[in-house]
């Protein structure tokens, strides 16, 4: 579970982070991050993970499996993360099958690799 000051909550949030930010793809997930250094109206409390897990994943049940292991890997990266990031994944249908190492090793080389494409364009 994570707790609310790492959770993006409302629309306007996913929204930024998606078309703001810089994306990275792997064979389980894609990550679009976003640094909101440059918004100064925002209190950053650490880093704010969102999750999108679509009908495509799989049923109700396969859904809820795949969010309860993305959320378990986000509060690991939750101390290896910079505090003023916004962080959107998209669950891919391969994830339902992957296991959850697999979808730990694909998040954190995303994750990795979009910290390279941010850190290049700052």
């Amino acid at each position: 579970m994570l707790p609310t000051q790492f959770k993006l909550t409302s629309p306007a949030q996913f929204r930024r982070t998606i078309k703001r930010g810089r994306r990275v793809g792997s064979h389980t997930v894609v990550v679009h991050a976003y640094d909101t250094t440059t918004e100064a109206e925002l209190v950053t409390t650490g880093p704010r993970f969102g999750l999108v897990v679509s009908k495509a994943v799989g049923n109700a049940v396969i859904r809820h499996r795949t969010s309860r292991r993305l959320r378990h890997v986000c509060m690991d990266l939750t101390h290896e993360i910079p505090p003023t990031w916004d962080i959107v994944i998209r669950a891919l249908p391969a994830s339902a099958q992957a296991s959850s190492a697999d979808l730990e090793k694909d998040l954190r080389s995303a994750v990795h690799r979009v910290r390279k494409k941010l850190e290049k364009s700052s």
